[in-house]
């Protein structure tokens, strides 16, 4: 399971390089239970320019992880790793989403079937990169899903859109090919 952070796991205020602004979403800690409980390995995939743009640091950026992931850990789930970009647009890196090197990374890191996994945002990016990569994507109304579905083309559609991340993990628990499996990773 690859999720985007910023609009689909927690508020996006901008640039958020301050923990004290960190805020899950509605549903988030009950949808990442019920995967973690599923048996889905879970990696956050997201690009952080701010680092590049000098709004934030590394550090600053580590903090704000840190404290998602113990706040995850008291309600018993671990998340499995955290890839972010953190180079400016005009870099034109190799890691910058919409490419899908930090999902075929963590694919190969803990031997993920990508033809099995999901990819879960809120933005055109994350729905390319989930397709660049070989997953099925789900887009999110959270964040700026609502603007990425008014400008969506043909060649952009998710296979799923959900009003939050909650819904989206509801309906992939509900389809017959949507469980794990039986190596548990995802």
């Amino acid at each position: 399971m690859f999720l985007d952070r910023d609009g689909t796991i927690n508020f996006d205020p901008g640039y958020l390089g301050d923990p004290d602004q960190f805020r899950f979403l509605p549903g988030v800690v009950e949808a990442l239970t019920r995967l973690h409980e599923a048996g889905y390995l879970i990696f956050i995939v997201s690009n952080q320019s701010g680092i590049a743009r000098g709004f934030f640091r590394d550090e600053d950026l580590d903090r704000v992880h840190d404290k998602m992931r113990n706040a995850l850990r008291a309600e018993g789930v671990v998340l499995d790793g955290i890839y972010y970009c953190p180079h400016h647009p005009d870099e034109r890196c190799s890691c910058r989403k919409p490419s899908p090197k930090m999902v075929l990374d963590a694919s190969r890191s803990f031997g993920v079937d990508i033809a099995h996994s999901y990819f879960i945002g809120d933005r055109i990016s994350d729905i390319e990169t989930g397709k660049n990569a070989g997953c099925r994507t789900i887009l999110v109304l959270t964040g700026a899903g609502r603007e990425t579905q008014a400008a969506i083309s043909s060649s952009h559609n998710p296979d799923h859109v959900a009003e939050s991340l909650l819904d989206a993990v509801g309906w992939m628990m509900g389809g017959e090919d949507s469980k794990p499996p039986d190596s548990g990773k995802q």
